[in-house]
């Protein structure tokens, strides 16, 4: 069977996610999205983010398809922007969650979390859980095992890892 480690991680899919969502102020943006804000001066409130900053993030947000601008405009205000989710962007809703889940399980306060999410229908509060294609839950990473894929490429073998003598 062929190792993963023998693979170059030119074009890992989570190096690519992380070149979009792998910054503090991006992440926020989508919780507070998800949360229901929408207008950029709310954002701005809630978040704390530099204005440049927020704008610069949201612009990407939009570039990169997660997020959709929709124009709205008050009486005797400019025309300005909401942002909303598109599938794209919705599709991040379990990565979130997991984000959550973790953070309230190893940096929670000692008086709990300050969010909890519950399934609209029945109450229920929400969590992600990892399942194969057969159903099988996953108890742990350990259950998991790496392997190529399609678009996996083999890394380049250098001098140094080659064997002795060969």
């Amino acid at each position: 069977m062929a190792n993963v480690l023998d693979y170059s991680t030119d074009n890992c899919s989570i190096g690519r996610a992380l070149s979009v969502l792998g910054e503090k102020w991006t992440m926020l943006v989508l919780r507070d999205v998800f949360n229901g804000v929408r207008r950029f001066e709310d954002m701005h409130e809630r978040i704390g983010a530099p204005r440049q900053v927020l704008s610069h993030r949201l612009g990407r947000l939009v570039d990169e398809g997660l997020l959709r601008r929709v124009p709205y405009r008050e009486q005797g205000q400019r025309q300005r922007n909401e942002y909303r989710l598109t599938e794209k962007g919705l599709d991040l809703y379990p990565a979130l969650v997991a984000l959550l889940r973790w953070g309230d399980r190893w940096l929670v306060d000692m008086d709990g979390p300050s969010v909890t999410l519950h399934h609209k229908d029945c109450g229920a509060q929400i969590d992600v859980t990892v399942r194969c294609a057969e159903g099988h839950e996953l108890a742990s990473a350990r259950d998991a095992r790496p392997q190529p894929g399609p678009g996996a490429r083999l890394r380049p073998v250098a001098v140094a890892d080659t064997p002795a003598g060969s």
